[in-house]
Formats: C-alpha cells, sequence, structure tokens
C-alpha cells in the first residue's frame, strides 16, 4: 500500500496536506484536555477558550494560554513535521499543507507558508478593533497587556470556540482542495468544521484521499486508503 501511495505522490502535480492534533502529540504537545494539570486542573478547557470566558475572566484565560505557551516551547518538529518540509523545499509548488494546530511546528520545521486555519498560540492580537492609539510596540504590560490610551486588550491570535476561521485562510485552504490530485489526512480525528470538509471538498473534486492515521476517523469513507501509522513514522517513508 505504501508503494501505491507513493506512486500516487509522484505523479500529483499538486498535493494537499490536511494535519491535526495527532500530528503534534508525537511531539508531546498536550491536548486541551492532557493540559488540565496542577492549578488548573478544575477548570473545563472550552470554558477558557470562548472571547466571552476571555471577557469575563481576562487574566485568567490570558494566564492560561501563557501555560499553554510554555508547554508547546519544550516541544520541537518531529520527523513527520520535518519529512513535509524537506518534500515542500525539494518540490516548490507542489505541496499546499493546511493545519488545524496552533503549535507552530510546521512553520519552526520550515513549511513557513503553512496555512494555519485555526491560527497560532505564539502571537497575540487585539480583541477589538484597534484604533489609531493601539500600537503593538506600546503596551501596558498586565495579564493581558492592554493598550495605555483606550484600554483594548490584547488576546492569543487563535481561534476560540465560536469563531470564524481566518477568511483568506479558509479560502486559500478550500481552493488547494479543489485543485490537488491528492490529499493526504495526517493526525485528525475528522470530527472538527469546517477543516474536515476539506477532505469531502477533494474528493468531491477527483482527488484521491489517503489517510494517516493510527484510528480510525470519520474521513475513511472518502478515503482511497487508511495507513495506519503515526505520522512521524509514516511520513518520512512516504515523502523520502
Amino acid at each position: 500500500m505504501l508503494d501505491t501511495v507513493r506512486d500516487w505522490i509522484r505523479e500529483a502535480r499538486h498535493m494537499a496536506v490536511l494535519t491535526g492534533a495527532g500530528m503534534s502529540a508525537e511531539s508531546g504537545v498536550p491536548t486541551f484536555r492532557d493540559a488540565q494539570t496542577g492549578l488548573w486542573a478544575h477548570f473545563n478547557p472550552q470554558e477558557l477558550a470562548t472571547e466571552a470566558a476571555f471577557r469575563a475572566h481576562p487574566q485568567r484565560v490570558w494566564d492560561w494560554y501563557a501555560h499553554r505557551r510554555e508547554m508547546i516551547a519544550a516541544v520541537q518538529p518531529n520527523a513527520g513535521h520535518r519529512a513535509l518540509a524537506a518534500f515542500s523545499q525539494r518540490n516548490p509548488g507542489r505541496l499546499t499543507l493546511i493545519t488545524q494546530n496552533v503549535d507552530g511546528l510546521h512553520q519552526l520545521a520550515g513549511n513557513t507558508d503553512a496555512l494555519a486555519l485555526h491560527g497560532n498560540i505564539a502571537q497575540d492580537r487585539w480583541l477589538d478593533a484597534p484604533r489609531d492609539c493601539c500600537q503593538p510596540d506600546r503596551l501596558e504590560a498586565g495579564h493581558p497587556p492592554r493598550c495605555p490610551s483606550c484600554g483594548n486588550l490584547r488576546r492569543p491570535a487563535v481561534v476560540w470556540f465560536g469563531e470564524h476561521l481566518p477568511a483568506q485562510a479558509l479560502e486559500d485552504a478550500e481552493r488547494a482542495a479543489r485543485k490537488c490530485e491528492l490529499m493526504l489526512v495526517v493526525g485528525t480525528s475528522g470530527e472538527v468544521y469546517p477543516a474536515a470538509g476539506l477532505a469531502f471538498t477533494a474528493h468531491q473534486s477527483g482527488a484521491r484521499v489517503v489517510v494517516v492515521n493510527p484510528e480510525p476517523t470519520p474521513l475513511d469513507a472518502v478515503a482511497e486508503h487508511r495507513l495506519g501509522e503515526s505520522a512521524a513514522v509514516c511520513l518520512p517513508a512516504l515523502l523520502a
């Protein structure tokens, strides 16, 4: 089966790759639930990932994300991240990488143009529409930092529950799903939309879909093959 998929990769003029939390788990990135330790053990993580929660308890939510940032800063890209980056560098223009992950590991590995559908936890943005006084280089320190003139708060640049995905990143991802000849779906549960819908878009547009996941997913229904290996094991073998 690996040989067949390798042949498809060689034949594809354009390939899209959609990655999810399983990709980063192999680097040791904790999921929301796994990160509920110590001080945070009594909180429901979904209650810490909404705009309403941030407005009600900005310091609590800011400190929760600071906690996650510290955990993520301690990990490195794994062999799967590096294999995707190396393939892109050897084959410029042939691969569009779309990720649901906010950890920045794809970018750190070398996929600097990855489409980050859910944002990047290492970055911040303004909570409300910025005024002229809102300048990131002139912040009042705090948990969270704020504009010293109008009080607008800085927040993590991630997509919270109930928020829309970044319009340009989603548009680019949908375009890649429509035009690709092969889509690899790597380490995603296939349950988070609209990202999971990209696999259906690729399938309906005539692309072959291959799922790389040790566990069955709902996206297996549109897959030509499911490779039951982890990303760090399977991707280096496929993309060498």
